[in-house]
């Protein structure tokens, strides 16, 4: 394998993520991030700077070989946390709860802590702006659905409430940081987290700039065709969907209950429950990016201070939303408890294990999972991760379903861009039905068909 890489060799390897940091460093008017054919954003540039090869691309792509782990980023940036643990990483505590203070838990889609903390950064004084993701303005004008912005106010921060399960990237932010003085937060998925951690590492100027950061647990990234999807499902135009909310909250229902709804031009409005969509089991991999394939990390564990959904019961069950917290700065732990004695916030402390469980299916498949599909033959640039290959633990069973899952995502992609060739979207709804209720038939009843058809006619129904 190459001492160093160059951009080229993590896309064509199937490990750019997309975060856009390289596009960030190259700070160049011919370097972009932009859509490929599948609905993903990697940079765009000159072939000179795509396959140019460097030490500092080597060290600050999250996905390189080259790059430090975040056991390795974790020892540096939080050496004095009281607790280490193998899925978290290190850290100061852990909570489940929701914000008690005004709207902060309507407003989101779990408990409202990540708005909150954002909110609280800026009431104390401590930064002068949020990077974060909200909805773009007219997305058929824009290009894309949403986008990472600077907050400087409240009621901006507020604007960026709510799960976003799209492609974005960092590399205009990075740059509107570069460009404008000040004290920054940002808010990401675990592996942007640790491109910024990188970026600081390597940058000292974005180290003085970027004084805290804020993650978010997460499954994989999405593909922009994921929205298309649920509008062709829901048999709407694609040019005509406005706005896009992915997890709309009914206080009434479950909160794992996913319904998805799409605003639309002329004021109208459609929404199905995920439970209902072709290709809408999260586990099952579909439009996800393959360099989740290849991430062993849940939690943001690089970050001040990160956020999940509590998927265990009772909080499952509370259509309201309930967080669990993993905070690593003491500072930011001061912040949060300094607001439950407040009564600002309803948090209760809780052990690793606990958070571990509210994820176990994410750290199965990055864990268990990730170990067995580095026994894979592959070419490219190698994965380097802090798990061991290892194809002797997972059952018969469990190897099936990584599988399926690896080959489900592919298959998505390609058959979706197929469909979109042809202007077809029956081609793919049709074949995401079967594809689904085979998962489904497989992963939890043993591959009896009676259950793949009673989930295909399930699935035929909406």
């Amino acid at each position: 394998m190459k001492d160093l890489l160059s951009p080229r060799d993590i896309v064509t390897s199937g490990l750019c993520i997309g975060c856009g940091s390289c596009v960030a460093q190259a700070n160049r008017p011919d370097t972009r991030m932009d859509f490929d054919a599948y609905g993903q954003l990697k940079p765009q540039g000159n072939s000179q700077w795509l396959n140019s090869s460097s030490e500092s691309f080597t060290r600050t792509c999250p996905f390189s070989p080259g790059s430090r782990n975040e056991d390795f980023l974790g020892a540096q940036l939080f050496p004095e946390a009281p607790i280490l643990d193998n899925a978290l990483g290190r850290f100061q505590s852990a909570y489940v709860g929701h914000v008690s203070e005004e709207d902060f838990r309507m407003q989101g889609s779990s408990g409202g802590m990540v708005t909150w903390v954002a909110t609280e950064l800026l009431r104390q004084g401590l930064i002068d702006g949020v990077a974060h993701v909200i909805a773009t303005q007219d997305p058929q004008e824009d290009g894309r659905y949403f986008r990472y912005r600077i907050a400087r106010t409240e009621a901006e921060i507020r604007e960026g409430a709510k799960s976003r399960y799209y492609p974005i990237e960092l590399s205009e932010v990075l740059s509107l940081i570069r460009d404008v003085p000040g004290r920054y937060a940002v808010v990401g998925i675990p592996c942007f987290i640790k491109a910024v951690q990188l970026l600081r590492k390597e940058d000292p100027l974005f180290r003085e700039r970027i004084q805290y950061t804020l993650g978010l647990f997460c499954g994989h990234m999405k593909s922009a065709r994921f929205v298309e999807s649920f509008a062709w499902q829901m048999d709407v135009p694609v040019d005509e969907v406005e706005r896009v909310e992915y997890r709309q909250k009914d206080p009434s229902r479950p909160a794992n209950w996913y319904n998805a709804k799409l605003s639309l031009r002329n004021g109208d409005s459609v929404n199905r429950d995920w439970w209902h969509l072709a290709d809408g089991d999260w586990g099952a991999g579909f439009y996800m990016n393959s360099a989740c394939n290849y991430c062993d990390d849940v939690v943001a564990e690089t970050s001040d201070i990160s956020f999940g959904d509590a998927w265990v019961e009772p909080y499952s069950s509370d259509g309201r939303g309930t967080n669990v917290v993993v905070v690593r700065s003491p500072l930011v732990d001061r912040l949060v408890s300094n607001a439950i004695q407040e009564g600002r916030l309803q948090l209760e402390q809780v052990d690793a294990r606990f958070v571990e469980q509210t994820q176990a299916a994410g750290f199965r498949q990055r864990r268990e999972g990730l170990a067995y599909r580095l026994t894979w033959p592959r070419s490219g640039v190698q994965p380097r991760k802090r798990v061991t290959p290892d194809d002797k633990t997972p059952t018969p069973q469990r190897k099936l379903i990584y599988r399926m899952r690896y080959y489900l995502s592919i298959g998505s992609h390609k058959m979706f861009w197929l469909a979109r060739q042809l202007q077809t979207p029956q081609l793919y709804i049709d074949w995401a039905r079967m594809s689904l209720a085979a998962y489904h038939g497989f992963a939890y009843h043993q591959g009896n068909f009676k259950e793949i058809k009673n989930r295909y006619e399930q699935l035929k129904g909406h």
